[in-house]
Order: C-alpha cells, then structure tokens, then sequence
C-alpha cells in the first residue's frame, strides 16, 4: 500500500515529492486497518493530499467513492481544482451548481466519481437523502469531514449542520474509513470531537507553527488612520494577498478606497453572486489582483500557495480564528507577513453583535416549539409570521431543535415531535461565555509582549510551542506603526463621501400583511435613493450617533453634507421638488427640523405631508419583515392637501430594514406623488452583514 501510496504522490505532484510526517501514517491507517482517524495539522500541511490518494487506493480496491463535507463554496471550488489537477474524479454538490445535480447523480450511477463534495447543510436535504445517495452503487468507500472543529460547539466556528454528520458516523458500517481533520482545534474542542464521532477515533497532531509568517500587530484608534496605513503599505507586500474585514460593508468601503489610491483590490463577500466570487478567486491565484479583501466567506482551505500576505483591517473575536485565517498565508513561501490593525471601539461592537447573535435565545426556541406545537405544520415564512424572530436566527433555531429531536421536517412543513424537549439554557450561557472569554484573550494577543506566534501556538495548545524568533515582538516591527497623516487626511475625507445605496423594495414579505401580499405594485415602488453614510463610521456616522443620541439636533454640517450630495453627487432626475419627512412621536421634532434645513439648502418647499397615526413599538425591535411591515400597518397617512404631485425627497434619520420608507413611499404616491426618493442620514444595516 506504500508504495502504491508513494507512486500516486509522484504521479500527482512530481517525481521528487514525498510524504511529510503523519501522511503516510493517516493514509495506512484509512486504506489498511480502516480506521477512524482525527488529524489536527498546520494549514498547508496537505490534509487534501491524504483523503485524495486514500479516496484513490479505495476505489483500486473495489470501494465506492469518497463522501467529503466540506463548509465554504470557496473551499470546495478550490478542492475540485486540486482533485483535477491529481487525477481525481470529484464532483461537488451545493447549493451555487443545482443545475448539475442531475449529471453528478448519472455520474454515481454509472460509478464514475471517485470523490463527492457536499456541505453540511445537504445532509438534512430530502433531494440529497432520496436521490442522490441511492446511485452511489457500492457504497461509500470513504467518510470525510473537513474542518472538523465545526463539529464542536467549543470550536471558534461551530456549524449546527455538522451535527448531523455525528449521526451518520454512528450510523457508517464499522468497515468504513473515516478522517476529520483540522488546523484550529485546541484540546477542549479535539476532545468534544472525539466524543462526538467515538472513542475509537485515533487521533494524528503535529506541530501548529508555520515559520514562513511573520507577525505584527498595528495599533490605529480610527478607521481613517487603517485606510490610510493600507493604502499606504500594501502596494509594497510582495505578491498578491488578503485584507481581512468583519462586515460585508468594510469589505466594499476598504476595497473602493484602495482601489482610488491605486491599488488593484476587490471586495470578497458572500453577497457577491457565485459566478463572481468564483472569478475573484480565480484573478488571486493568478495574481491578477493585488488584495482580495474579504470577510470570512474566503476562509477555510483556501489553497493559494504563493499568497503573499495577510492584513486584518479589524479584531476577529477570536485567536483561534484569527490563527485559521492567517493560515492562508506563505504556505509555500519563506517569508510571509502577517499584520493585524486594532484600536478604538468598533471592532468590540462588531463582536458583540456576533456574540450576541450566535445562537437564538430559550425565549425565540421556545417561541418555534410553541407555535409548532399549536399548528399540524408550518412552512418557513408561516413560522416568521408566528415568532418575531430574524430569518437567520430562526434557521439556526429549527437545525437545533431538528437535531434535539424536538421538531421535524416533511418537505418544506416543520412539526412538533411528541419528544420532551425543554432550552437548553446551560448550553448557551456557556457558549456565550465562552465567546466573551475568547475576545478577552484576543485582547490579550494584541497587546502582548511575548512572541506572537508561539502565543497562537499555546492558545491551541500545541505541544511544541516555542518563540519564532521573526515577529515584531522577537525581532522588532518590520513594517510602520503609524498612519501617514496626508493619507488619513484623504481618508477622512473619502469616508465622509461614502454614501451607500437605498434600493428600493419590490416584494412585500411572504405571506403577506393585510393587502400588502406580492409583488409591490410599480406604481407605489420607491425610486433607488441614498444614505449619507453607515451610522457610527468615521466620515459622518459619529455626527448621526451624537446628534440623535446626544445632542438632540442633527447639526448644520450634517445639512450641508446631506445638500451636497444630492445635488453634485447623486443628482436624481428629476430632481426632487419638495421635501417631507417620517414623522415621529418619540421624536417629533428631529427629523422633521433637519428636513426644514435641508429643504431651504435644495431651494424647493418642505412639507409635512406624513402624518403618525399610532404609537407602534419602534422597528428596531421588530426582527423580521414580516413583524416590521405588521408593525407599520395603519401607522401612517398621507396628508393629501399637503401633496405634491411633483417628485419628493423622502427623510428620515436612519434606514435599516427599509420598511418604513417603502410603506411611507406608498401611501404618497397612492396620494398622488409620481417619484419619491427615500433618503436617509444613516445606513444602521451592516452590524451582522458578514457573510
């Protein structure tokens, strides 16, 4: 088998290759003794190389193919690349390629797939259960669970969906192989896993430390200072790299600064249809791009060999995770730098949005099982209707509740089982604390005045932890700890001229609320309109926050700023005639006093042309769209003698689900309005915006 093993390498790779320590070893123990094994090694190790030739080695025996699980279309694109490139016959199914699930299937009929991909979530699919597992004839030859700590809840990024692989690894003949592996699992979570998938499971550790990265932490209090440090020390990294970002917004903010200073950079985030992540991916292996800068939807496995460098423009919450994300780095390289950038508040209020949101609270569990229990099954968007819960949160509640037992699915309708079942609030405070503890420590690593490196090490608990001797720590900084103030000066003046889209509603939430049902009609749609900024950013977001929370008067800056945008950046045609304003009864003078001002900086009439009819709860409490449009039913009239049929500017101080502007926009142009365009001080969206 070594050497079978051996040549396979060579035929892939080269004739001078040979196995690194505990490949060979891994790949005896699945083909051999077909045994369950945990492999924990450094990213760029090869954990790929040992399911790809044990997935060959069991097909030349009569095996049926390999079944691998795999967590980001990123990752797997790059797995398919490399399966092709070693003569690997790999097939993916996922949720971007549903036009080739029918040609995969024929594939496994006619056995000519040697490895399937799949993510976690296809586990629980009723297509993939019934259709496509029967045409593997002879059975899965090999089980593979890639990044394994996302089996952990202990682990930094721990996936409901990875639980169901617990109960099909149960379920696997005893003379099936099974691998997990990892890079980023420390000994709590190696020993949740162990007790998930059984004792049985051997476990494979090597050193963590990856002595091509060389590693330094930046200290800049504003967002300003971080543009302006990119933009003035990346285009001297070597090569092509990765600017890490917490929120989808970043991702674009910081990719069209650098991109204005010259640098070739693009943003990277889940929001990006598949078709253009998958080009993006393509230009960074190529180093058609200088920096892709991303959120972690470019993360684990990413296999780029020669990427030159990575830079954090903010904290990850987490030193684990951090050390998975900085693996991308010089894998193939003798020299690669790493560099985090930190400071001030926001990264913590990023974090705690996460934490707080990571998993649904007893109250929103309880609130599914109840509403399930009341009901002989609801579909999704029924159960959004039922429970003020956001849509994210509930699809992590039902994947929890569904493995608890407590609820199942028949087709697309969720029942209450007759299981007991009550939260399991033990486990979500000890998550929660868990989280906090993490950030804690990632506190601790950037101020830290021992090495870098072997502080990741040891909070991974690698056994030969040890000083790297290269990092700014050991051996000094290697790249400037300030900000050019010519560039933060530009900067600063860029951010306060990033104003963000307002796209204009066109279907009401599913089911519907009362004749709110469908597509909204194209005669009460809003035209696109703009937000002057993201609440809390370093260009005018810090005004909003302080004007409505502090000072209680939106400031003449602010009007200026809002005026000319409109008229000499935005510039909508026709240009709006009027002005009016949300009106508000917590608050009725706020927004209502800055669409005076700005009304008289455009020259055109303001009119109070809204008129609050109900003191509903405020939207922001309301967390789904349905409960947000239901909230805003018969909350609002048109004055129709203070309508204009002329095209209007509709203000309001802040914009987040949109809803309110979309109702608001309706019952104006239902009074005659012919184009109104919403516009907002403040985008508030974006706190949770990180895929």
């Amino acid at each position: 088998m070594r050497e079978k093993a051996e040549q396979l390498l060579r035929h892939m790779l080269g004739d001078d290759v040979r196995f690194r320590a505990g490949q060979g070893e891994a790949i005896h123990a699945l083909v051999e003794e077909r045994a369950r094994v945990l492999v924990v090694q450094k990213t760029g190790w090869g954990k790929s190389i040992v399911y790809f030739i044990a997935a060959k080695l069991i097909r030349d025996q009569g095996g049926g193919p390999a079944l691998l699980i795999s967590p980001l279309l990123s990752l797997m694109r790059n797995q398919l690349e490399m399966a092709a490139r070693v003569g690997i016959r790999a097939a993916s199914i996922n949720s971007a390629n549903s036009t080739e699930w029918n040609d995969v299937e024929e594939e496994l009929r006619r056995d000519r797939c040697d490895l399937l991909m799949v993510s976690p979530e296809r586990l629980g699919s009723e297509r993939f259960l019934s259709r496509t597992m029967p045409c593997v004839r002879r059975g899965i030859g090999l089980f593979v669970v890639d990044e394994a700590h996302c089996i952990s809840d202990w682990g930094h990024d721990f996936r409901p969906d990875y639980r169901r692989i617990v109960r099909i690894v149960a379920a696997l003949p005893s003379s099936v192989p099974v691998l997990a592996t990892t890079a980023t699992a420390n000994d709590r979570v190696i020993a949740d896993v162990q007790q998930q998938l059984g004792q049985k499971l051997r476990l494979l550790r090597g050193p963590l430390a990856r002595e091509s990265l060389r590693l330094q932490n930046v200290e800049l209090a504003g967002e300003a200072d971080r543009l302006a440090w990119l933009a003035h020390n990346v285009p001297h990294l070597s090569g092509s790299g990765i600017v890490y970002c917490l929120t989808v917004p970043d991702c674009e903010r910081v990719a069209a600064w650098l991109r204005r200073c010259g640098v070739n950079a693009e943003a990277y985030h889940a929001g990006l249809d598949d078709g253009r992540r998958n080009q993006l991916e393509q230009q960074l292996l190529h180093n058609q791009v200088k920096a892709l800068v991303a959120t972690v939807a470019l993360g684990m496995g990413f296999d780029k060999p020669d990427l030159g460098f990575v830079v954090h423009y903010q904290r990850p919450g987490s030193v684990v995770a951090y050390y998975q994300q900085i693996g991308r780095a010089g894998r193939a390289l003798s020299n690669a730098p790493v560099v985090l950038l930190h400071g001030g508040t926001e990264d913590d209020r990023i974090q705690e949005y996460f934490i707080q949101s990571a998993f649904p609270t007893a109250e929103e569990s309880r609130g599914v099982v109840d509403a399930l229990a009341k009901c002989h099954g609801l579909r999704y968007s029924e159960l959004l209707r039922e429970v003020d819960i956001t849509s994210a949160r509930l699809e992590k509640a039902l994947k929890l509740l569904e493995m608890d037992g407590a609820i199942a699915r028949d087709n697309r309708a969720y029942f209450r089982t007759p299981n007991p079942w009550k939260p399991d609030a033990e486990r979500a405070h000890r998550i929660t604390g868990l989280r906090r503890a993490e950030l804690q420590r990632m506190h601790e690593y950037v101020a830290s005045r021992t090495c870098l490196l072997e502080f990741l090490e040891r909070e991974l608990d690698d056994p030969q932890a040890h000083a790297c001797g290269k990092c700014a720590v050991c051996a000094g900084p290697f790249l400037p700890s300030g900000a050019d103030p010519k560039l933060a000066a530009e900067a600063e003046c860029f951010l306060c001229h990033a104003d963000r889209p307002i796209e204009p509603r066109r279907m009401w939430p599913s089911p519907g609320v009362n004749s709110w049902k469908g597509r909204i009609a194209s005669e009460l749609c809003l035209a696109p309109g703009r937000a002057l900024c993201a609440y809390g950013d370093a260009g005018w977001g810090e005004q909003v926050r302080a004007g409505k929370y502090q000072q209680h008067r939106l400031s003449d800056e602010l009007v200026k700023a809002a005026a000319d945008l409109i008229r000499q950046n935005w510039r909508p045609q026709p240009f709006p005639a009027w002005v009016t304003a949300i009106p508000s009864i917590r608050h009725p003078v706020l927004v209502a006093n800055f669409g005076e001002r700005l009304a008289r900086a455009l020259g055109v009439p303001y009119r109070m042309a809204l008129r609050k009819t109900q003191n509903t709860a405020e939207q922001k409490l309301m967390h789904n769209s349905l409960h947000q449009v239901a909230n805003l039913a018969r909350a609002f009239e048109a004055v129709g003698c203070q309508v204009l049929a002329a095209p209007v500017l509709l203000v309001d101080d802040m914009v987040d689900s949109r809803w309110t502007m979309t109702v608001c926009g309706a019952l104006l142009r239902q009074a005659g309005c012919e184009v109104v365009y919403p516009f907002a001080l403040a985008d508030s969206r974006g706190g949770g915006d990180t895929g």
